[in-house]
């Protein structure tokens, strides 16, 4: 069922939305980038402690005297956004429309990512007749305020009651990575009538029991151990003590652009300059990146974005019990992302039925925008395995 076949009782829940953040938002934004003291930051070596200080520096006069949100608020609301209340929590989506001769396709982000990742996945997977859904995930972007902390199996179960509520009983296919892969996990375990399969550029959560054993597995786990090690305190921060990050990420934009700079910095497949830093201009403009920044900042989501984190440790959810095979077909992209390393097909196996496997020669964490024609034609050959085109 399309937007264009719901009754008019149903076209009540689901409404069009018009992204506009208030002037006196804008202004107290820019009013903190303005005054911040850069004197207190002093440099402890460029990237190797965490951001670079004068990448982050450029991003943030760039911010101060060339960016226009309202030039980027016109040209997200020429996507159709909508919004819908979901067992309480509110829901921000895109939904493109295809001509339905293809399964309904949910395209879910992770953090620091948005909606906008998939946006060049948009209209190529609609015209191959898919109807493609695009949520912000709850606390995220215009998905906010939510009502408490939710985490990934959680979001889930709002996921799919969103796709029932746009599809009835129509099977669909799910696509994520970082938390969006979590989350499709979650979903193949949960709901295995529902997909048709679910396509993911990141395998995080397995079978409690699903131990690595062959000398490759252990291989890898180690040196992933050893990258983690230094690259996820942002992970037990937001996982322990999300409200007192919160207070500082509230009151500055620019703290806020630092916490997640790094992130797109670190972890984005990324040539190194010579001293062994990132060259994230490379790959991303000022623009796009203040944009995914914007999308934290502006509408009041940077606290409650880092919740998920939260959420998955109350519900324990960062793994399956022991024994756990999910049958749903699975599908991954396994991108050379620099921190979190591709999991071994034989590992993953161990707990997905896994039915389609690529090993990317290039792309990192934010596969769908890095390196959205890969991604397209990966999810494309997806899509023809488990539907039998």
């Amino acid at each position: 069922m399309s937007q264009r076949d719901r009754t008019p009782n149903e076209k009540k829940i689901v409404s069009p939305y018009k992204i506009h953040v208030s002037d006196e938002r804008i202004a107290a934004i820019m009013a903190k980038i303005e005054t911040y003291d850069w004197n207190q930051l002093p440099d402890a070596g460029g990237w190797s402690a965490g951001v670079g200080i004068d990448d982050l520096k450029r991003l943030v006069a760039y911010w101060r005297d060339r960016y226009d949100w309202r030039k980027v608020e016109r040209r997200l609301n020429q996507l159709p956004n909508f919004t819908t209340d979901v067992e309480g929590e509110h829901i921000h989506f895109v939904h493109i429309q295809g001509n339905g001769s293809k399964p309904p396709i949910l395209l879910l982000h992770g953090w620091p990512g948005s909606f906008l990742e998939f946006e060049r996945l948009l209209e190529p997977l609609a015209a191959d007749g898919h109807d493609v859904v695009v949520p912000s995930l709850p606390g995220f972007a215009f998905s906010n305020p939510i009502s408490g902390v939710i985490g990934p199996r959680r979001a889930g179960e709002l996921m799919h009651t969103l796709m029932v509520r746009l599809f009835g009983s129509s099977r669909y296919i799910v696509q994520g990575g970082d938390w969006g892969a979590h989350i499709a996990s979650w979903m193949g375990y949960t709901r295995p009538d529902a997909l048709l399969g679910f396509h993911i550029n990141m395998v995080s959560i397995f079978a409690e029991d699903a131990a690595p054993t062959t000398p490759e597995e252990k291989d890898l786990i180690a040196r992933r151990a050893a990258i983690l090690d230094w690259e996820t305190g942002y992970n037990h921060e937001q996982e322990t003590r999300p409200q007192t990050l919160g207070v500082a990420m509230a009151d500055s934009p620019v703290g806020a652009a630092g916490w997640i700079l790094e992130k797109f910095g670190q972890w984005a497949d990324l040539p190194k300059r010579a001293d062994g830093s990132p060259d994230i201009w490379n790959k991303f403009s000022e623009e796009e990146l203040i944009t995914a920044i914007m999308l934290y900042v502006a509408p009041l989501s940077v606290v409650t974005a880092t919740w998920i984190y939260h959420g998955k440790r109350l519900e324990r959810s960062d793994r399956f019990p022991s024994g756990t095979r999910v049958q749903v077909p699975a599908g991954v992209a396994a991108f050379p992302d620099p921190v979190f390393l591709p999991t071994p097909r034989s590992l993953v196996e161990k707990t997905y039925n896994v039915v389609h496997w690529t090993d990317m020669q290039k792309g990192g964490h934010f596969a769908a925008l890095e390196e959205p024609e890969l991604m397209l034609a990966d999810l494309r050959a997806f899509v023809a395995a488990v539907s039998g085109d």
